[in-house]
């Protein structure tokens, strides 16, 4: 139990602070009616910490469709309820793990058996990405997590993994920090150097609107 609390007060402070993204920009894929039904409901949801487990449940696919934005902002109160206990569909381990191993499965029809892939080498969709991997994407898609962010994150790995007492995920979770989770809750951008490139940011635009309105 102490464990699973020193969990919780870690995403607490390592998300605790973000800024919502705002209505127009939680929504990643635009495919179909799904994507738009998923993130529907976040919708001006502007604190994750007092959403209701029951619609984070209810969404779980949301996980899939929200922008990188809106998964930065939405994951920790999915974790936090998965902590709790609280989602029986919704599945964030799977979201953080997925693409750091490979899982083949053989399907037989008639007399001849497919292997079916799926994982770290398996091909997003060649026609659309060519040779992207989905180790290359999910590199690229949980590359939004700050340093402190993805430390929360490994300690949240860890705990599910070390408090399952049937190892459903251990070998996919320990893939998953091997290859990616820990490099990147050492190295990754820290959370003031975010914020510190955004004030300058500003700081550069305000300037240039003032030298504009100077010699207009």
């Amino acid at each position: 139990m102490d464990d699973k609390k020193a969990v919780i007060d870690q995403i607490y402070k390592a998300f605790g602070n973000n800024d919502y993204p705002g209505d127009d920009y939680l929504q990643g894929s635009f495919e179909g009616c799904e994507p738009y039904e998923e993130i529907e409901p976040f919708k001006g949801r502007q604190d994750w910490k007092n959403i209701d487990s029951e619609l984070l449940d209810t969404h779980s696919g949301a996980l899939n469709f929200f922008s990188e934005a809106g998964l930065r902002y939405f994951l920790p109160a999915y974790l936090i309820a998965d902590l709790h206990d609280e989602l029986k569909s919704a599945d964030p381990v799977f979201v953080l793990v997925h693409g750091f191993s490979d899982l083949a499965v053989n399907h037989q029809i008639k007399e001849r058996v497919f292997v079916r892939r799926t994982g770290k080498t398996t091909f997003v969709n060649p026609k659309r990405y060519g040779a992207m991997t989905f180790y290359d994407y999910t590199c690229w898609r949980l590359s939004i997590f700050t340093r402190e962010e993805a430390q929360a994150i490994v300690a949240y790995l860890r705990y599910r993994r070390d408090s399952d007492p049937y190892g459903i995920d251990k070998n996919q979770i320990e893939a998953a920090i091997d290859l990616y989770w820990s490099e990147r809750a050492e190295n990754a951008p820290t959370a003031e150097s975010l914020k510190q490139h955004l004030i300058e940011e500003e700081e550069y635009l305000a300037a240039i609107s003032l030298d504009v309105d100077k010699d207009s």
